[in-house]
């Protein structure tokens, strides 16, 4: 009976593991096509790029099969469509994000919210430093040291960004860091190209003196103004992180 009983349970267990994946990808699914909806309607050259990339790779592979025949003929069509497929995915994914950091691009919060989305093994601590009119310094561990990404009034974040350089260099000793401030002005980094910026610094240091670096640097703490830094730049940008996700893993 016992046996039983527990064969019951294990299949009651692997029913519902497999009911809770089937609602887990129809969510990916509601949120790709809402984001795709949303794209479209703002974006009027979305579906014919799409289009267009799907017709002539998959066309380019009609053609090479053809030459080819045989077999490879066979083999080629249907390799050919989900070529296309997957680049005209990639196109509505970049075209989506590029969107949405346009639209997040000057709010406050915007650089927290592009540190907290970035692909990769970073260690983000937002608003480590701030004032009350939402200037604000995020930290990032990587693999390059410490970067301090500071967004707000550039006339505010100057000081600011120097007192927190100052605090971290004397926990980190010659780990290097590294600071940006976000913008669009002369020596500033627009928001868009943040990841990629972080991505092109070199690889100062390993895996396992980025746990000492940040378990030295949590003995910080935070030097927040009087108003907290926003957790995101708009209403709707929370929605598009998980589909930003999602794409990412198609």
């Amino acid at each position: 009976m016992a046996k039983l009983r527990g064969a019951k349970a294990s299949k009651a267990a692997r029913a519902e593991a497999k009911a809770a994946r089937k609602a887990a990808a129809k969510e990916r699914r509601g949120q790709l096509w809402h984001a795709f909806t949303v794209q479209r309607q703002e974006d009027k050259r979305l579906v014919p790029y799409m289009i267009a990339a799907f017709v002539l790779i998959a066309g380019v592979s009609l053609a090479a099969g053809v030459s080819a025949g045989g077999f490879t003929a066979i083999m080629m069509i249907p390799l050919g469509v989900v070529l296309g497929v997957l680049v005209a995915f990639i196109i509505f994914g970049r075209r989506a994000q590029r969107s949405v950091y346009r639209k997040a691009e000057g709010q406050a919060g915007a650089a927290a919210w592009a540190l907290d989305n970035l692909r990769g093994k970073w260690r983000v601590t937002p608003g480590v430093a701030a004032t009350g009119h939402f200037d604000a310094v995020h930290r990032v561990i990587g693999r390059p040291g410490v970067i301090l990404v500071a967004e707000g009034s550039p006339a505010r974040l100057k000081p600011l960004l120097a007192q927190e350089k100052k605090r971290t260099a004397r926990l980190v000793g010659e780990v290097p860091i590294y600071d940006v401030i976000i913008g669009n002005g002369d020596g500033e980094l627009p928001l868009a190209k943040l990841e990629r910026h972080l991505n092109r610094l070199p690889a100062n240091i390993t895996a396992k003196q980025m746990d000492s670096l940040e378990s030295r640097l949590s003995a910080l703490g935070s030097r927040a103004g009087t108003a907290a830094t926003p957790k995101g730049p708009l209403p709707g940008t929370a929605k598009m992180r998980g589909v930003q996700r999602t794409v990412r893993r198609r």
